[in-house]
C-alpha cells in the first residue's frame, strides 16, 4: 500500500490568519492553482481510490489532484481538522490576534497541552480518531495493493503521521505542512515508512508559511 497524504490548498482564512478548523471554507483561486500544480506533479500515479474529510476545502483539492481518473473518492469525517469550538473564524496572528486566551500558543508550541475553545477538541482527542481510521485503513486486505490518495489538514496530517514517524514527542516536526504539502507513507505488512516528506511541487516564490512556531 502507498499513501499519499495532502494537505488542502490555500483558503481566504489561511491568507487572513483565521482559525478554520471544522468550518467549511472554500479553496481560493490562489489554493485552487497551487492545487492543479500539485495534480500535473502526480498525474503518473496510479490512484486507485481517494479518501477526503468531508470539508470542502480539502474534497475540492483531492478532486483536482484525482481528475479525470476513473477512481473512487469517499469521505470520511475522521479526517476533519481539529476543531477549535468557539473560537473557529477569529484571528490568530499578532497582526489580528483575537482568541480570548493567553495560551494559544501552546498549539504550536505545547500541543498535548493545548485548550482549546468552548466545543473543541484536544489534539490528543484528534489523535485518537485519526489513529482509529490509519490502523483501519491499513489493515484492510482489500487496500493491501492499493496506491490512495488521503485528503486532509494541516494538524491532522501531522497526527495521522504520529503514526508513521518514530519521534512522537514533537508532534509538528518542522512545522506546519504547506498548502498542498505531500507526505507519501510506504505500509507493508502493517509496517509504515515515511518515503517523502511535506513536498511540495511549487516554487518558492509560492512558498507562504502562514504559521511561525517560535520558542
Amino acid at each position: 500500500m502507498k499513501l499519499y497524504i495532502i494537505r488542502h490548498g490555500e483558503t481566504d482564512w489561511n491568507v487572513q490568519g483565521r482559525l478554520q478548523g471544522q468550518s467549511n471554507t472554500h479553496l481560493n483561486e490562489n489554493g485552487i492553482r497551487l492545487a492543479k500544480v500539485t495534480a500535473e506533479a502526480l498525474r503518473d500515479v496510479p490512484f486507485d481510490l481517494g479518501i477526503s474529510s468531508s470539508s470542502s476545502r480539502a474534497r475540492t483539492t483531492a478532486e483536482i489532484i484525482l481528475g479525470d481518473r476513473k477512481v473512487p473518492l469517499l469521505t470520511d469525517d475522521r479526517l476533519l481538522e481539529l476543531s477549535f469550538g468557539a473560537w473557529e473564524g477569529l484571528g490568530c496572528h499578532k497582526e489580528n490576534f483575537e482568541i480570548p486566551s493567553d495560551h494559544f500558543d501552546d498549539f504550536y508550541l505545547k500541543p498535548m497541552q493545548f485548550v482549546p475553545g468552548e466545543g473543541g477538541e484536544t489534539i490528543s482527542k484528534l489523535c485518537e480518531r485519526t489513529k482509529k481510521f490509519y490502523l483501519e485503513l491499513i489493515h484492510n486486505p482489500d487496500y493491501q495493493d492499493k496506491t490512495i490518495l488521503i485528503a486532509t489538514h494541516g494538524c491532522t496530517v501531522r497526527a495521522l503521521l504520529q503514526n508513521v514517524r518514530e519521534d512522537k514527542e514533537h508532534f509538528w516536526g518542522t512545522g506546519v505542512p504547506m498548502n498542498c504539502a505531500v507526505n507519501i507513507v510506504d505500509v507493508n505488512d502493517g509496517k509504515s515508512t515515511l518515503t517523502a516528506a511535506d513536498q511540495v511541487y511549487y516554487g518558492e516564490e509560492d512558498m507562504t508559511d502562514y504559521y511561525t512556531l517560535e520558542s
